[in-house]
């Protein structure tokens, strides 16, 4: 089972992954670019989540950003629960309803109210460990159609005050004002996708671009540009597995002005060419088309 490494890079990411946990309580708060998923199965575990104590009940899905600072301080009888992250440009794709996301990217908690739905919760993750682990493709296009699903469910049990998060509500928790750096995290990635300069994030949250881009590298560890980047990189990575669009275009609606530019940087970051990291990434897919043409290739033909 996985357990909080004290040691890892602040904002290192754990990618799209399901797993059973060990709780711990871990010596430093967290933060990574991703959307996280907890279910406990029986009893509780209690965060300090951007600076706010927060318990998480026993028999619920409880959803956060995990680019807030986390940090795990108590937890009581349990002996493992699960743990999923999603990263943050892939939940944005999902469009889901704009109360739910802000809350979640304004710092909040969403817990699930029912506490009946641990008997459909609980093999759901269980089923979530096995495909990711299978390392296939169309499992792993499965697994997040599902996951889209339950929180599409999720968003519709949790009440709003006409079209707004409500403060007040048990399902929502640890709800509070960001910092700037947390403000322009969030305002980055909605808006990855369009053309952006330090000048456009700190007009946003009322900063100049030298002190927004200096307070982001103190509070992140990495400089808005890297942060854009990863994103846009990110966006490009599940567009190039999941779909059959032409990679100019991926290119182009993560947000990169060229696909030249595209290319050199995906390179420098993955190691590979846009087109290489599809075809390895999609064996599932290629081998059946090659079947395919094998297949066609055997018909004999018709005079």
């Amino acid at each position: 089972m996985a357990r909080f490494d004290p040691t890892r890079p602040d904002f290192s990411p754990y990618g799209f992954a399901c797993d059973r946990w060990t709780p711990t309580a871990m010596e430093r708060c967290d933060r990574h670019n991703e959307i996280e998923l907890n279910l406990l199965e029986r009893g509780s575990l209690t965060y300090l989540l951007g600076g706010r104590k927060v318990v998480v009940p026993g028999g619920r899905l409880a959803v956060f950003w995990a680019g807030v600072p986390h940090q795990v301080i108590e937890f009581e009888g349990l002996n493992d629960y699960f743990v999923l992250t999603i990263p943050l440009a892939w939940f944005l794709q999902w469009r889901l309803p704009d109360p739910f996301t802000q809350t979640i990217l304004q710092g909040g908690m969403i817990v699930e109210p029912d506490d009946g739905r641990l008997v459909l919760d609980r093999p759901r993750f269980e089923s979530w460990i096995a495909d990711l682990r299978t390392g296939s493709a169309e499992c792993r296009r499965i697994c997040l159609l599902e996951i889209e699903a339950r929180l599409r469910r999720l968003a519709l049990s949790v009440p709003f005050s006409r079209g707004r998060p409500n403060r007040k509500s048990p399902a929502i928790l640890g709800g509070r004002h960001l910092s700037r750096a947390e403000e322009m995290a969030a305002f980055i990635a909605q808006n990855y996708a369009q053309p952006l300069s330090a000048e456009i994030i700190g007009r946003h949250v009322g900063l100049h671009p030298n002190y927004a881009m200096a307070l982001f590298q103190q509070t992140f560890g990495t400089t808005l540009l890297k942060y854009v980047t990863q994103l846009r990189l990110s966006n490009a990575q599940r567009l190039l597995v999941s779909t059959d669009e032409l990679i100019l275009s991926i290119a182009l609606s993560s947000g990169f002005t060229s696909l030249s530019r595209f290319n050199e940087v995906f390179r420098k970051s993955f190691g590979c060419t846009p087109r290489e990291y599809r075809r390895r990434h999609r064996i599932d897919s290629s081998a059946a088309a090659q079947r395919t043409k094998r297949k066609r290739a055997s018909k004999p033909t018709r005079k």
